[in-house]
C-alpha cells in the first residue's frame, strides 16, 4: 500500500489501550504517524485505504537490535563442529577472507526481508571489518541498506577485528575510520579480546567522537566471572564524559557473578547510560558447552540490570550461521526465550524487543496513540502473552504508515473434513 492514509479496522490493543478498554478499535494512520484511535466502526474512510484486522492485536513494531547479516545463512557453508564460540570464530575466520560481495548482498537481503516479515521495522547489524577482507562486507551491506531503505531502517556497525591497539592494531584502527567514512552508522568491536581492553575502548570512543557516531561493543561473551570488561566500559564512559550513545552487547559474564557484585557493576552501567543488549538465542547455543552437568543458561543479568535502571534490549543475533545454526530472525522467538530462559514476563520480554530495543538504538518511541510513529505489528492474537506464546505467522507489518510485509497462512485438516463429508473428496 502506498496511500498516505490508512485505517486499520476492528483491531485490538494490548492492555487498556485507547478508548478506556481492550475492545476493538479503528486506528487511522496518516503522514507516517498514528493520527487517531477510536472505537471500531467510527473512523471515516473506505476503499483501498483501509484494512480489516478483526482478530489481530496491534503492537508497536519490534526491532532487531543486534544482527550479523553478513554471516546470515552460512551454517551449511561454514559448519561449527565444536558448537561453541571458539569453534564458530575459527570456522568463520577461515571462511570470511573469500567472501563474495554479491553473495553477501543476496544472503543479507533475504535475512532482512525475513526479519521484516516477522515484524521488525528496524535492524542493527554488525558487519565484519578486518585486514583479511577489508571493507568488502560493509560495502555489500551499504548496498543492502540502500535497497531496503523504504521497507525498514537498517543501521550498520563497523565490527572491527582485534587487535585494535598497539603496533599490531594500526591497520585495524585505519580500517575502523575508513568504515565509518564508507557508511557505517555505529562504531563496534570486541575489546574483551584485545590485548588492552581499556585502550581498545578508548580507540573506539575516539573514532566515534570524531565522527559523532554511537558505539556498540561486543562485551564479555564468556561465562568466566573474572572477565569484566563491562565495568571497564562503564568507567571509561564516566571518566571521559563520552557524549555519544553506548551499547554493550552480550555481557554474559555479568550473569555468572554473585548478585551483590553484579548489582554494583549494574549501578555503574546505569550511571554511565549504557544500554545492554541481551542475546538469548546465540548465547544459549554457544555458552556452557564445557559444563554438561548443571549447564548455565549463559544470559546476562537481565533483572539485576533492570533493577539498576539500565535499558535492557533483546535481540536474535545470528540467522543460521556457525554462531547459531537455527536462528530465524523472529523477535517473538527472542521474547519467548527471554521468558523461558530469563524468567521474564511476556510483556517485559516483548518490551525488550520493542520499546527498550528502540531506546538502545536511538529510535523514537512508538505507541498506538496519536502523534507517535506508525511502526506497528498486527498479529493474530488476543494478548501479548498469546502473541509471544504462539508467534502466530499471520502478521501485518507497518513502517512509516505503510504496509511493508504481510503473511497469511492457511491451515487445513483433510482427515477431519473427510469424516464429516466423505463424498466431497470422491
Amino acid at each position: 500500500m502506498t496511500t498516505d492514509r490508512l485505517v486499520l479496522r476492528s483491531v485490538r490493543l494490548a492492555g487498556d489501550g485507547a478508548c478506556g478498554g481492550s475492545g476493538p478499535v479503528d486506528v487511522c494512520l496518516e503522514g507516517g504517524a498514528v493520527a487517531a484511535v477510536s472505537p471500531a466502526g467510527s473512523a471515516a474512510g473506505a476503499g483501498p485505504t483501509e484494512l480489516d484486522l478483526a482478530g489481530y492485536l496491534l503492537l508497536p513494531a519490534p526491532v532487531e537490535p543486534h544482527a550479523h547479516l553478513d554471516k546470515a545463512y552460512t551454517a551449511d557453508l561454514v559448519p561449527n563442529g565444536a558448537g561453541d564460540l571458539s569453534g564458530a570464530v575459527t570456522a568463520w575466520m577461515r571462511h570470511r577472507a573469500g567472501l563474495v560481495a554479491t553473495e553477501v548482498v543476496e544472503r543479507a537481503t533475504a535475512a532482512v526481508r525475513g526479519t521484516l516479515a516477522h515484524g521488525a521495522t528496524a535492524i542493527r547489524s554488525h558487519v565484519d571489518v578486518g585486514d583479511d577482507l577489508g571493507l568488502r562486507a560493509l560495502e555489500a551491506l551499504v548496498e543492502v541498506r540502500r535497497t531496503v531503505r523504504d521497507e525498514c531502517d537498517l543501521q550498520l556497525v563497523a565490527f572491527v577485528s582485534v587487535p585494535l591497539t598497539g603496533v599490531a592494531g594500526a591497520s585495524h584502527r585505519a580500517l575502523l575510520r575508513a568504515a565509518v567514512e564508507a557508511g557505517a552508522d555505529v562504531v563496534g568491536g570486541v575489546p574483551t579480546l584485545d590485548p588492552d581492553p581499556a585502550a581498545a575502548i578508548d580507540t573506539c570512543f575516539e573514532v566515534a567522537g570524531d565522527h559523532a557516531r554511537p558505539v556498540d561493543l561486543h562485551i564479555d561473551e564468556t561465562l568466566d566471572p573474572s572477565v569484566l570488561t563491562l565495568a571497564t566500559l562503564a568507567d571509561a564512559v564516566l571518566g571521559s564524559g563520552f557524549a555519544q550513545p553506548v551499547a554493550a552487547s552480550h555481557c554474559v559474564s555479568l550473569g555468572a557473578l554473585p548478585v551483590e557484585q553484579a548489582a554494583a557493576i549494574a549501578g555503574r552501567v546505569a550511571k554511565a547510560g549504557i544500554a545492554v543488549i541481551c542475546l538469548p538465542q546465540t548465547n544459549l547455543y554457544l555458552q556452557g558447552r564445557d559444563r554438561p552437568v548443571d549447564t548455565p543458561r549463559g544470559l546476562t543479568a537481565v533483572h539485576t540490570l533492570r533493577a539498576a535502571g539500565v535499558v535492557v534490549a533483546a535481540g536474535g543475533d545470528n540467522v543460521q550461521d556457525p554462531f547459531n545454526c537455527v536462528g530465524r530472525g523472529d523477535p517473538l522467538e527472542t521474547a519467548a526465550l527471554l521468558v523461558l530462559a530469563g524468567h521474564d514476563s511476556p510483556a517485559g520480554a516483548y518490551a525488550a524487543t520493542s520499546d527498550q530495543a528502540r531506546r538502545a538504538l536511538g529510535l523514537p518511541a512508538v505507541e498506538v496513540a496519536p502523534g507517535f510513529p506508525a511502526d506497528l505489528l498486527a498479529i493474530r492474537a488476543g494478548s501479548i502473552r498469546e502473541a509471544v506464546g504462539t508467534a502466530h505467522p499471520d502478521r501485518v507489518v507497518i513502517h512509516r504508515g505503510r504496509v511493508v510485509a504481510r503473511t497469511t497462512v492457511s491451515r487445513a485438516f483433510p482427515v477431519q473434513a473427510a469424516r464429516r463429508s466423505p463424498e466431497r473428496l470422491s
